[in-house]
C-alpha cells in the first residue's frame, strides 16, 4: 500500500500532526453528522479544529478508474476548494488530502479542511419556517448562488445539506461543502436556474428564490419561477423513482440472501 499526501503550503508546519490523525482515524471519537456513507471526524491541533472526511472504498470498477483514469473525490475536493477560494467563494479552507493505493487499485482517501462553526445549514430553511430571518437568509443565499453562476461555478451537489450558513452583523456568510462534483465554465440561463432544483420541495421557497434571482438578472420573475418550479418537480420525480427502484433491488437481494441462508445445502 502506498500513500500520496498533499498539504496546503499554509499548513506545512502541522503536516506530521495531520498525517498522524489520518493514521489514527478510527480512534478519533468525535464524529460530525450521521456518517451514512463517508465519515467526518473532528480533530484539534494547536487550539484549532479541523474536519477529516474519510471516503469509503469505492466499488471495484471505480477502484481501477480512480487509480488510473480519474481524480479521486478527496483530490477533487481539495482542488475545487482552492478554486472557490481563488474566486472569493466561501468554503472551509482546504488543508490537505491523502490517497491510499495499491499497484492496481485505489483504496481509502481522506480530505482535511478547516472546521467552520456555522449557525445553520440550508436544510433548516426547508424544515423550520419559524426561523426569524428565514426570508432574508433565503434571498441572501440566492444572491450567493448567483455569484457562483456569474463566476462559472456549477455546483452539481447544490442540495440542502451542502451549504453552511453563518450570521454576521451585516448579512450572512455561506460556505459550500461536499465539493467533489463541480463543473467550471460559462452557464446558460437554463442551467443556472436548474441548479436550484435539488434545494427544496416547497413552492413558497421557490417563489422567494425566483423573485430574488430575477433581481440579479434581466430575466422575468415569471420565467424564472416557471423553469425553477418545473425543474424541481422533475428532480423530485426522478429522485423518488430511483428510491423505489433501489428498494425493489435491495428487497430481492435481501430475499435472495435469506433463501441462501435458509437452504439446507
Amino acid at each position: 500500500m502506498s500513500n500520496q499526501f498533499i498539504i496546503h503550503p499554509s499548513y506545512a508546519s502541522i503536516a506530521s500532526q495531520i498525517k498522524k490523525a489520518i493514521a489514527n482515524f478510527e480512534e478519533i471519537p468525535e464524529i460530525l453528522g450521521d456518517a451514512e456513507r463517508n465519515v467526518i471526524k473532528i480533530i484539534e491541533i494547536e487550539d484549532k479544529k479541523y474536519a477529516i472526511k474519510s471516503f469509503k472504498i469505492p466499488n471495484i470498477i471505480n477502484q481501477i478508474a480512480y487509480r488510473f483514469f480519474r481524480k479521486s473525490k478527496a483530490e477533487r475536493s481539495y482542488i475545487y476548494a482552492n478554486k472557490l477560494i481563488d474566486l472569493g467563494i466561501g468554503t472551509p479552507f482546504p488543508v490537505a488530502y491523502e490517497l491510499n493505493t495499491t499497484s492496481f487499485l485505489f483504496k481509502k482517501s481522506y480530505y482535511i479542511s478547516e472546521l467552520v462553526d456555522c449557525d445553520l445549514t440550508y436544510r433548516e430553511l426547508t424544515t423550520d419556517f419559524s426561523i426569524k430571518d428565514h426570508e432574508d437568509i433565503l434571498r441572501a443565499f440566492t444572491r450567493f448562488t448567483y455569484t457562483l453562476h456569474r463566476n462559472g461555478v456549477n455546483f452539481l451537489d447544490h442540495s440542502p445539506g451542502n451549504t453552511l450558513i453563518k450570521r454576521r452583523e451585516e448579512g450572512y456568510d455561506f460556505y459550500l461543502v461536499d465539493l467533489n462534483r463541480m463543473e467550471f465554465g460559462e452557464l446558460s440561463f437554463e442551467k443556472r436556474v436548474k441548479n436550484f432544483s435539488r434545494l427544496t420541495i416547497h413552492e413558497s421557497m421557490i417563489r422567494v428564490m425566483s423573485s430574488e434571482y430575477a433581481r440579479c438578472t434581466t430575466e422575468s420573475e415569471k420565467k424564472i419561477f416557471t423553469l425553477m418550479w418545473e425543474s424541481t418537480k422533475k428532480f423530485q420525480h426522478k429522485y423518488y423513482r430511483k428510491i423505489r427502484v433501489k428498494k425493489r433491488i435491495f428487497f430481492w437481494k435481501k430475499k435472495y440472501k435469506t433463501m441462501i441462508s435458509d437452504s439446507p445445502i
